[in-house]
């Protein structure tokens, strides 16, 4: 029985810890390829790939937390040999619990500490400061955010939540969640659960802006592609000759030595500046205007092929979120319990297709990893068109290359607050997957075999310990259950939104993200060392 035990676990942690590498992977070279080279920092780029790192890999802990519960039942619905003791299950279950704890409590250390320390210490960077003076000046305003997450942690620990009722009792509630699982939770526990529903909610907030538009934009400029270069350039000459013209003629109105007036003066100033930009973007141009340049037109069918998938990706995606809200108007415990589902009653396809597939692993696991990829890239394909913003007012760009430290890290933040709403997101996308994978149950007095559902106890299925921990904090605090169910009919109604947006928007341009008013310097050094 020992072997088996250490055979599934090594079946369930070898491909996290597999995941693991290649987030670390990608991290890096993402955030390499989006921090610009002139201004970029070994500090904070060593900080943001370990922020966005950590962010992955925390949802990289479901499918393992899925495997785990899904083995430890056979196709007869019975008990797995190594999985009958009541300790074993509670032990394996224990361990996904602290990998749990332990990957958000990293999220909120990167959060409030990490990310806003490594900000302000790039902010206090001069050719004359100290590390020492800089490090002093980043902790004192650090620690403002970490007088929020106290406030967090002890209003978490402090605030009155709903209290769990005797099962010996004739409660309505505990009639509906009795066989839910065991729901008793510590002062920690609620701390850190309620620091995580907060976050998570504004991480919902964030995928109407950037998620939402980057489901469509992604795959909409895929299919439309961007200009073309030729056609593109004579277009920019045109505008130049324009412009010229203009100064030219402004000019010519004080040919007999009169000086030119502070509004003419402005004009002029403000028609050089344009012609020096389209002199900048013509250069460019010119550069992309090459034989290897033009061969890239042979992959253009395929970019098309792939925007067309993702199109169907996005529409499975949002048809599955449609079918389980629909579901739970209908037939949850209501807003009082977190809309929590004892059952699903209407098809969900994603759901379907990874609770089948996981029975030939790691075929789910593959499956659910390009399912949170997609979400991911496009998270940040959202961010990438949209940029960051502080109210009506732009902070960053972020473009390849050209993105400031500051930018990169808060783009991570921001990413982080999207994987959390992400993680609810899923959730809600794939309840029967995430909740107890392929397990079944054997009806009593029967031989017949039934899917896991929340009507049965913890003696005939083992919930996952994501699950747990949401539908439980959702049961003490109503509230961020039902918001969350709200926020995801917001969240279809912003893919919509953001489909209609991505449609009516013109092509980019040939060299989208490459020359910006605020950076000739960095496109030219770039375009001379390319």
């Amino acid at each position: 029985m020992t072997a088996s035990i250490h055979s599934v676990l090594a079946a369930g942690w070898i491909p996290f810890v597999i995941v693991i590498v290649l987030v670390l992977i990608f991290s890096s070279i993402y955030i390499k390829y989006y921090t610009s080279k002139r201004d970029s920092e070994c500090s904070t780029t060593l900080c943001a790939i370990l922020a966005l790192s950590v962010t992955l890999m925390t949802t990289a802990l479901i499918p393992v937390d899925v495997f785990l519960v899904s083995f430890m039942k056979s196709s007869d619905g019975t008990f797995s040999e190594w999985a009958k003791d009541n300790e074993t299950r509670h032990s394996v279950e224990q361990s996904v619990l602290v990998g749990y704890y332990t990957m958000y409590g990293l999220i909120t250390f990167c959060m409030f500490l990490l990310l806003p320390f490594m900000y302000f210490f790039y902010e206090e960077r001069e050719d004359d400061v100290t590390c020492k003076s800089r490090c002093c000046g980043a902790l004192k305003y650090s620690v403002v955010f970490l007088i929020v997450i106290f406030v967090l942690l002890l209003i978490g620990a402090l605030v009155h939540t709903k209290k769990i009722p005797m099962k010996n009792q004739n409660s309505t509630d505990w009639e509906k969640l009795e066989a839910l699982f065991d729901m008793e939770s510590n002062w920690i526990e609620n701390s850190l659960s309620f620091v995580i529903s907060i976050l998570s909610l504004i991480g919902m907030l964030a995928l109407f802006t950037y998620t939402a538009y980057g489901m469509a934009i992604l795959p909409i400029d895929l299919i439309r592609g961007s200009r073309n270069v030729r056609g593109e350039k004579m277009d920019v000459q045109s505008r130049r000759s324009d412009n010229r013209e203009r100064i030219q003629a402004i000019k010519n109105k004080y040919s007999g030595g009169r000086s030119m007036s502070s509004r003419d003066a402005s004009r002029v100033s403000d028609l050089e500046e344009s012609e020096a930009l389209m002199e900048r973007q013509e250069r460019h141009l010119e550069a992309r205007d090459t034989c290897c340049q033009k061969c890239w037109l042979i992959f253009r069918p395929f970019a098309i092929v792939f925007g067309i998938l993702l199109i169907l990706v996005a529409v499975l995606v949002f048809l599955s979120l449609l079918l389980t809200n629909i579901d739970k108007t209908m037939h949850s415990l209501g807003p009082k319990l977190g809309y929590a589902l004892p059952k699903a009653t209407l098809p969900n396809p994603v759901d379907i297709v990874l609770v089948y597939c996981q029975k030939v692993f790691p075929l789910d696991y593959i499956l659910f990893a390009a399912l949170v990829l997609y979400l991911v890239i496009s998270s940040m394909a959202g961010i990438r068109n949209i940029g960051i913003w502080f109210f009506c007012l732009r902070m960053y760009k972020i473009r390849p290359r050209r993105t400031r430290p500051q930018g990169i890290l808060m783009m991570c933040m921001i990413l982080m607050f999207i994987q959390l709403g992400i993680n609810i997101i899923l959730y809600e996308l794939t309840p029967q997957y995430s909740s107890y994978g392929s397990q079944h149950f054997k009806v009593s007095n029967s031989t017949q075999v039934e899917e896991c559902s929340t009507n049965q106890g913890e003696d005939e299925c083992v919930i996952t310990r994501m699950s747990l921990l949401l539908t439980r904090f959702f049961y003490k605090m109503w509230f961020f259950g039902a918001a969350y169910y709200w926020c995801t009919w917001s969240f279809l109604l912003f893919i919509l939104i953001g489909f209609l947006v991505a449609v009516c928007k013109k092509s980019k341009s040939a060299i989208d993200g490459e020359v910006e008013s605020d950076d000739f310097d960095d496109s030219d050094e770039e375009l001379i060392q390319g």
